[in-house]
């Protein structure tokens, strides 16, 4: 059984430096292909169930879904609550079996959102399993505009929260489609000088794959998520399964099309992160 906590994939990766994919999974097609890429590329990786795999599959069933794969896996999976909004959301998440829970209160004010992240920390921690917080505002494309991490806050969120790993707004962008955009560097560095916590880009699509390898080897970012690029092979590996032979239907045989480009895909994003083979 190779299931791990953030902490236990995290805490090497910030010594060592490299980081590890934070992968976002919407169904059994993607996050077997993801463990697949994981066990190819000889790398950790953290299987993510974000607000829209949860509307689509409930969370008791994406604990056993991400568990069974963990327990039959080379490599270390941590299954993943991604962007849990309450703390209802994550305390159902630890029930379920995740080993890891974000709790997500970066809209709300500074002092509430250490105070709600800290009780989460604490109730994960109880539980064996580990917290992510976030720091600053991560907008989307096309949608709300960010609120960049100030320096000073993340110092303070870090040391007065305890979380294991910390999301910070610094140019990145959820939903980002292009890679034509890069991070804030300058305010990456200030953050580090004050933090000694595993960082976390959301939104991590849009980065450039250079400057991830970058700065996963030459900063304290040890965990990149990514969607929209993984969802954007998948797409089209769907399309063209379902365009090659229109009287096809039988979805199981579509979808079994999916499998090998979403691997390929996978693996060209894990590797960019420098683990050791």
């Amino acid at each position: 059984m190779t299931i791990a906590t953030l902490a236990e994939v995290l805490q090497p990766a910030l010594k060592q430096g490299y980081a590890v994919g934070g992968l976002v999974c919407l169904g059994w097609e993607d996050m077997r292909a993801y463990v697949t890429a994981a066990e190819a590329e000889n790398t950790p990786v953290i299987l993510q169930a974000g607000p829209g795999c949860r509307a689509h599959t409930p969370l008791p069933i994406l604990g056993k879904m991400f568990r069974h794969l963990a327990e039959n896996a080379s490599v270390p999976v941590v299954a993943h609550l991604d962007h849990g909004y309450t703390a209802e959301d994550c305390r159902i998440a630890i029930d379920c079996g995740f080993t890891s829970v974000m709790f997500d209160g970066s809209r709300t004010p500074l002092a509430q959102n250490i105070a709600d992240t800290a009780a989460i920390v604490e109730m994960a921690h109880a539980a064996g399993v580990s917290c992510e917080g976030e720091i600053g505002f991560v907008g989307y494309a096309g949608g709300e505009n960010s609120a960049g991490t100030d320096p000073d806050e993340a110092a303070q969120f870090a040391r007065e929260t305890g979380v294991d790993a910390m999301a910070i707004s610094v140019g990145n962008v959820h939903l980002q489609q292009d890679k034509d955009g890069g991070l804030d560097l300058d305010r990456i560095k200030a953050i580090d000088a004050v933090t000694d916590v595993p960082l976390v880009i959301h939104g991590g699509s849009g980065v450039p794959m250079a400057q991830r390898t970058l700065l996963s080897r030459q900063s304290s970012i040890c965990k990149f998520n990514i969607g929209t690029e993984l969802r954007m092979a998948f797409g089209a590996a769907l399309r063209h399964a379902v365009n090659v032979d229109p009287s096809r239907f039988d979805r199981a045989e579509i979808l079994k099309e999916t499998h090998d480009p979403v691997v390929d895909a996978a693996r060209t994003v894990l590797r960019a992160f420098g683990a050791p083979r």
